[in-house]
């Protein structure tokens, strides 16, 4: 996920700067081109290899410098690894350092005390409840769907799930607005089944 993720953001004109596995993370102060992406992928895609042998084939990369990579600045933090990997400690780090918001690139990769941090700072959030919808949309417009039919669909979910958290009081909580677009689908998808 954190690859495709960061040839997406490439391709958009954003500076990926870091990637984390098992063995540590490796952090390219001027980013990762695509050639770099293409290096990751490799090394990644050889059965049981691990980041750190990135280093081998970069002159300016540092492996695991600094000792905790939520001490590295950036703008945003895609985080794609495991669930409740982001807590409030780790959202206060990322804010102390700079960073605007955190986009979940993984399944509940912030924690509830993480995500009241994230709103009491102000910072941005994007919950897996949205960020994630590709898949989904892949499957229900099938085969031959384009770059523009997603983002089409991701705008719609988009103002759906902000237009839901304002109408029940959460203006502005993709989290809350997602949850809750989410339950009234399916709540009235029951009903009109006549299961409910």
């Amino acid at each position: 996920m954190a690859r495709s993720l960061a040839e997406k953001l490439v391709e958009y004109g954003a500076i990926p700067i870091t990637f984390s596995d098992p063995s540590g993370h490796v952090y390219e102060e001027s980013g990762f081109t695509s050639g770099k992406l293409k290096t990751i992928d490799q090394i990644k895609n050889e059965r049981g290899a691990l980041l750190g042998r990135y280093i081998i084939s970069s002159t300016t990369a540092q492996f695991n410098t600094p000792e905790n990579l939520l001490d590295i600045p950036c703008d945003l933090c895609f985080p794609c690894g495991a669930m409740n990997d982001i807590d409030d400690q780790a959202v206060n780090q990322l804010a102390d350092n700079g960073c605007e918001g955190v986009i979940e690139g993984g399944h509940n990769c912030v924690t509830p005390g993480g995500r009241n941090v994230l709103k009491k700072r102000g910072l941005m959030y994007g919950p897996h409840s949205c960020t994630l919808t590709g898949n989904a949309i892949v499957q229900v417009v099938g085969e031959g769907v384009t770059d523009e039919d997603i983002k089409q669909n991701v705008k719609r979910i988009y103002r759906d799930v902000k237009e839901t958290a304002k109408e029940f009081n959460a203006r502005g909580d993709l989290f809350a607005g997602s949850n809750i677009a989410g339950f009234l689908r399916v709540a009235n998808a029951m009903m009109m089944h006549g299961a409910v």
